[in-house]
């Protein structure tokens, strides 16, 4: 078969590789480019051999003392994340000295040049692969920083673009290229993980200013994570120049879509704004809604508050729910909560001894409070087999999970009625046999 004949594709492949033998023949017969190659493996030993001796001197001065953790310490710590660079880095810097000195000789540089970029990439690779540890970077490390470099360090990167930014892609009355989508993908992740780190320093900041009322800084911290997002979103909409009149029909539909579908996901934000805003139920409270649900909060977002019971279970109950109903508030971040512990005498007791008695026993307990009050006892009433009475307590906290206060206090009263020898009741019965049969004796 002629060469004229032959399939388009395979007489491409046939010049390219023609192209190519050429480009590698002149190379191995040219002094420059074997000026060039030197150079290159020169440039590789030397960035060893730098690497090797600055390493210990840059780890030594980057490490804070005795495990610091101030912000210069984390700063010198995030520098020190970068040190796994430096060899290719320094590689890349030496032949790009090696190239301004082979293009003012020989007026030539092609092989030192792409030594240059695989130095590049090598070091693109290390820190997409080594360096990257969040789930969302590392996808794009993989899947566009990687393959970016390859594409630079092959000399194909222009081409690529230029054949990507051509295909343009219609959608309905707007159209937008591959290039450009690439582009927003890479951009928009790179900004928002910028936006979820900004927003985790920021929550972690806020979270430690004690002084600071929980349901305040609760608000503080939702607030800061609204901004945050907002400004990341129009950086990202100003850097790919989207107008934003563009979105006008998109946040209309948004705005029916709110009158209809998501009406109850706007009133939980809404009101979980306004429990933020009044402060009546925070994280560390203890609470009981109308339906039935109890437990710690836990968490709060933007549409629920998490509930964790003393059994392990987590309740999501929607923000509207504590403002359409009622709720019993137990702990109000450390106040105190009143308790009752019943139990009854003998009737032969001295029922004028017992409150004394137990108040002073109860009293000893390290939770037990004098303030608001100090334990009560009362009597309660005359029941069929002993007297009731009821020793009323303070705590703070509540009477359930790790803390059991009323079983302590039972306790307690039953050893100080024991060492005072005040006997409890059990019931008794009194069983009458009326109009019974005479029987004879035997």
């Amino acid at each position: 078969m002629e060469f004229d004949q032959m399939p388009p594709i395979v007489q491409r492949a046939f010049s390219l590789a023609v192209q190519g033998w050429d480009i590698a023949s002149a190379w191995l017969l040219s002094p420059a480019a074997w000026s060039q190659f030197i150079l290159l493996v020169a440039a590789y030993y030397g960035a060893v051999f730098a690497t090797k001796k600055m390493n210990p001197i840059i780890t030594r001065i980057l490490t804070p003392q005795d495990g610091s953790t101030s912000v210069i310490g984390q700063v010198r710590l995030f520098i020190l994340m970068f040190l796994p660079l430096l060899m290719p880095l320094l590689a890349y810097a030496f032949t790009g000295i090696g190239e301004t000195l082979t293009r003012s000789i020989f007026g030539s540089g092609a092989v030192i040049a792409f030594g240059k970029r695989v130095f590049l990439f090598l070091a693109i690779r290390s820190f997409a692969q080594d360096m990257l540890t969040d789930p969302l970077l590392k996808l794009l490390g993989k899947f566009v920083l990687i393959p970016v470099g390859a594409l630079y360090a092959l000399g194909l990167l222009d081409m690529v673009a230029a054949r990507l930014e051509a295909t343009v892609v219609p959608l309905g009355n707007l159209s937008f290229n591959l290039l450009w989508l690439i582009q927003f993908f890479v951009v928009g992740g790179v900004i928002f993980w910028l936006g979820r780190w900004s927003n985790d320093q920021s929550s972690g900041f806020i979270n430690k200013q004690e002084e600071m009322r929980p349901a305040t800084r609760q608000l503080a911290s939702k607030a800061t994570e609204i901004a945050i997002f907002g400004a990341a979103f129009l950086i990202l909409m100003n850097i790919m120049e989207i107008s934003l009149t563009s979105l006008a029909v998109l946040g209309g539909a948004v705005g029916v879509g709110l009158g209809f579908g998501l009406q109850k996901i706007a009133s939980n934000f809404i009101s979980g704004v306004i429990l933020l805003l009044e402060g009546q139920a925070t994280v560390g409270d203890y609470v009981e809604l109308d339906g039935g649900e109890a437990g710690t909060i836990v968490k709060t977002t933007a549409r629920s508050m998490i509930l964790e019971t003393y059994d392990g279970r987590w309740i999501v109950v929607p923000n509207e729910d504590f403002i359409t109903t009622r709720v019993v508030n137990y702990s109000d971040q450390g106040s105190a909560n009143r308790y009752e512990a019943d139990f009854s005498v003998s009737y032969d007791t001295d029922i004028n001894t017992v409150p004394a008695l137990v108040e002073a026993a109860v009293s000893k307990h390290p939770e037990v409070l004098d303030d608001p009050f100090p334990p009560d006892c009362e009597l309660r009433g005359f029941g069929e087999s002993g007297i009731k009475f009821a020793v009323e307590f303070w705590v703070n906290g509540i009477d359930d999970g790790k803390n059991k206060y009323t079983s302590d206090v039972l306790f307690i009263i039953w050893n100080t009625l024991k060492e005072n020898d005040i006997k409890t009741p059990y019931p008794h019965r009194v069983v009458e046999f009326k109009n019974m049969p005479d029987i004879p004796d035997e």
